[in-house]
């Protein structure tokens, strides 16, 4: 039978099929291979023996959280309490970019700035609107539950950006546990313990466990540079340009004239370790 693994607990793998969920084991194979189930997979499974027969090839996977099969992500964004992390944000549009998944900035807290910062703030989103990413606040809910329809999304983020809460908002009998805030650390307490699927609102949700650093061991510079889509509109005399020590250099000019977003640069170069 072929189904959709739904959640993960343990060596547990649930998988959903017409209509009816199955607690299934991952043959002895998997481990040999070196194959990992992911939530998200779509698979073929024994239904009477309840084990995972095939993993059937992914569109795109994600290493934190280890999710597959992803049409769009919200990233749920905190503007206080945690503060707004540009670098983070930028980490994860990276990630997004490299996987061909939608990113959809959502941010929240926007009651705890001041109205100087929150002018700030407005300043730079705009910068990534004109870049073509959506940006919206998580008191639209109308809106998401609209994105959400016939797509698979992952609401991710920073830790204590209010992802559970979000979701409690938009299902009310998730009853997802939430937690405060520390500020000694400036940033959230780890709520979400594993990864699930979530049917809602005519699509597939995916609450994941929140994180407050990525790392890019495995991602070549090109793939980085590439990721940073606003460079591609400022091409350099040199195609294997790094835009970090070259003197002729458009994108630093673009940087230089404020064309390009100078924490975006400076979070590229982080990025890709200079």
């Amino acid at each position: 039978m072929r189904g959709q693994i739904v959640k993960i607990i343990s060596n547990n793998y649930t998988v959903s099929a017409n209509n009816t969920t199955y607690v299934c084991k991952a043959r002895g194979k998997f481990r040999k291979e070196k194959k990992i189930p992911l939530v998200g997979d779509y698979v073929l499974f024994d239904d009477k023996n309840n084990y995972i027969l095939e993993i059937e090839d992914r569109k795109n996977f994600l290493h934190r959280p280890m999710v597959a099969n992803i049409d769009q992500a919200f990233l749920i964004t905190s503007l206080k309490e945690p503060d707004l992390s540009l670098n983070l944000l930028d980490k994860l549009l990276v990630i997004m970019e490299i996987n061909r998944i939608k990113p959809i900035l959502c941010l929240t807290k926007k009651d705890k700035c001041s109205k100087s910062e929150f002018k700030e703030i407005e300043k730079i989103m705009q910068y990534y609107q004109n870049l073509g990413y959506s940006v919206l606040f998580n008191d639209d809910l109308e809106t998401i539950k609209t994105l959400i329809k016939n797509k698979t999304s992952v609401f991710t983020g920073q830790t204590g950006a209010g992802k559970s809460t979000l979701l409690n908002r938009l299902d009310a009998k998730l009853h997802l546990k939430t937690g405060e805030i520390s500020f000694a650390l400036n940033r959230g307490k780890h709520t979400t313990r594993h990864v699930e699927l979530i049917e809602m609102y005519g699509g597939k949700v995916l609450d994941t466990p929140g994180f407050s650093s990525l790392e890019f061991k495995d991602i070549c510079d090109e793939n980085i540079k590439k990721a940073f889509i606003e460079f591609s509109k400022y091409p350099c005399i040199y195609k294997d340009c790094s835009h970090i020590d070259e003197k002729e250099c458009k994108v630093k000019e673009a940087v230089e004239n404020h064309k390009i977003l100078l924490s975006r640069y400076e979070n590229y170069k982080k990025i890709i370790g200079r």
